[in-house]
């Protein structure tokens, strides 16, 4: 598990361009992938996570080209999902260049799959993507194919499961609070941080530096993902990093690749 906590933009790519919306929906134009790719490494970021969320529901793995273009790029770890549906599309991403590859929904439908991947390449080259949306009774319930779909499981159990079959690492996002800049689900975190013994990445509601403070201050997650609030500057990460320190939450050192 990861000693000092980490800070992960996430850049949601559609035909070639980063997008970014609200609760999954109402997508817009947010820049190119290579570009923001640079700048996040200049800036300090720990690692990125590209998915491309456009890849499941037309039947095909994250774009080679990409991949490549951004691997031939970066120095920092990087994670790649979309379209990950059997061992052979793992194996591909994974010499196009990126370290990690992240699935979601054919995770929870063939969980076996879990199994290969981590057989084959290690648990520290699959992270688990887990979408979560309370449902009425405030019960974790897991969406599948970009929060459409309600796959049946619930969140800290399908976690535990997870983990067992060879995932290296969790993405949890919150659907209830993602784009919405209204703080973190610590709560959902918190129930699976505590479930597991692999580190979780906290997903959806990033805002401001509190948000970031609360959920490394309650101990509720391994790392922190942010999209829009990057992608627009609302925080740079250098000065993210800076003001986390100044409240005694020690952080990966940075200096500036330029």
């Amino acid at each position: 598990m990861s000693v000092l906590p980490r800070i992960i933009p996430c850049l949601d790519i559609r035909d070639g361009r980063v997008v970014k919306g609200i609760h999954f929906e109402g997508l817009r134009d947010a820049g190119d992938p290579v570009e923001l790719a640079r700048r996040y490494e200049r800036e300090g970021a720990d690692e990125l996570v590209f998915l491309d969320i456009a890849a499941t529901e037309e039947g095909r793995t994250a774009s080679l080209d990409m991949l490549r273009r951004i691997g031939a790029e970066l120095r920092i770890p990087f994670a790649v999902g979309g379209g990950i549906e059997s061992l052979e599309s793992a194996r591909l991403l994974l010499r196009a260049g990126c370290d990690k590859v992240s699935l979601n929904s054919a995770a929870v439908r063939s969980p076996a799959l879990l199994d290969a991947i981590a057989g084959s390449f290690g648990s520290q080259s699959l992270v688990v993507a887990i979408d979560v949306r309370r449902d009425a009774s405030g019960a974790f319930a897991v969406y599948l194919d970009g929060g459409r779909t309600r796959s049946g499981r619930e969140a800290v159990e399908w976690a535990c499961e997870a983990q067992a079959r060879g995932a290296g690492e969790l993405l949890v996002t919150s659907m209830d609070r993602d784009g919405t800049r209204s703080g973190f689900d610590i709560e959902l975190t918190a129930a699976i941080h505590a479930a597991v013994s692999i580190p979780v990445i906290a997903s959806g509601g990033a805002g401001d530096v509190d948000d970031f403070a609360a959920l490394f201050e309650a101990g509720a997650a391994d790392a922190a993902l942010g999209a829009s609030v990057f992608h627009d500057r609302t925080i740079a990460i250098p000065r993210l990093k800076q003001e986390l320190r100044e409240r005694g939450i020690m952080l990966r050192p940075w200096q500036s690749t330029d």
